[in-house]
């Protein structure tokens, strides 16, 4: 996998909206954070777009990604939000162009059509990380300082990364390339020329909101009908939130044992990545990582994810 250049204090990040509007004081409070954490960000007047759902037409929002990676004074790109529509720029999006560009794109949710550009059709490293609202415009309370500058400054491996709330599923050891991000959006890409094709033995992590038990056994149930489930050496689920039975039971943590009750590999649930209750870490997608489930569950990064 080609790998993004490090970034350091100074740099300039763009600030782009693939996806849907957002609220200007959430989105000040995210530029805010941008600076505290060193970086110069950097967008104009197209990111307050607004188009009905989608902040803007597809071609406004596609520009403003390529001109980020055309700009040799721009060392990495973020989102705003998530929402809708990051899956209709992909046909306007060069591979080529963003490889050469070899630039740190950071995104999670709708955003994951956007991450699976980077890691199936570049074979560039991505980051399954904060965007402006909701994670970085409530400071620490919204993202893990920790293993964002770890995985976004150093060209060195995050090692181990674990927190409390993660619990085994199915217990074992496996290794393989890190990748994932939102399943129903993993699930929309299918059919497409952008679908999400990983490789054999990658370790899956699969991340949600908001949806009910039974949606979630439809998806995963695709997901294994596909075979796509059965590439996978071990699976890495995200908290989950707002997914129980509105009533209480099931709940989604209680669905997910009995759908990977007869995985090979071993499965977590519970890591804080994505849409999370409380400060969501950054993932590195695309880097070889180890997962260990059994007494004391934790995922293991074991490559530097920059250069």
């Amino acid at each position: 996998m080609l790998k993004p250049r490090a970034l350091a204090p100074g740099d300039r990040l763009a600030v782009v909206a693939p996806a849907s509007p957002f609220d200007r004081d959430d989105f000040d409070c995210g530029v805010d954070e941008i600076r505290r954490l060193g970086f110069v960000p950097v967008y104009d007047d197209s990111v307050f777009a607004r188009e009905s759902y989608v902040a803007g037409p597809p071609e406004l929002r596609a520009t403003a990604i390529r001109a980020a990676w055309r700009d040799p004074a721009i060392a990495g790109i973020i989102g705003v939000r998530g929402g809708y529509g990051s899956a209709q720029l992909l046909p306007l999006l060069d591979p080529a162009e963003a490889r050469a560009a070899r630039k740190v794109f950071i995104g999670y949710s709708d955003l994951t059509a956007l991450l699976t550009f980077h890691t199936i059709a570049c074979d560039m490293v991505a980051f399954h990380g904060p965007m402006l609202a909701g994670r970085l415009a409530r400071g620490m309370a919204g993202y893990d300082r920790d293993s964002f500058q770890r995985a976004l400054f150093t060209p060195e491996p995050m090692g181990e990364l674990s927190a409390d709330g993660v619990e085994s599923v199915r217990d074992g050891e496996a290794a393989g390339p890190l990748l994932g991000g939102t399943l129903t959006q993993l699930l929309a890409s299918l059919g497409t020329p952008f679908a999400f094709n990983p490789p054999q033995g990658h370790v899956l992590f699969l991340d949600e909101v908001g949806e009910r038990p039974y949606r979630l056994d439809r998806m995963v149930t695709q997901l294994r009908q596909t075979g796509l489930l059965a590439r996978a050496s071990a699976i890495v689920l995200g908290e989950l939130p707002r997914c129980d039975e509105p009533a209480g039971q099931p709940t989604a943590r209680a669905v997910v044992h009995e759908l990977f009750a007869d995985f090979p590999g071993p499965v977590l649930v519970g890591f804080p990545s994505g849409h999370t209750t409380g400060p969501a870490m950054t993932l590195p997608l695309g880097v070889a990582c180890r997962v260990i489930a059994g007494h004391r569950p934790r995922l293991i990064i074991e490559e530097s994810a920059v250069a």
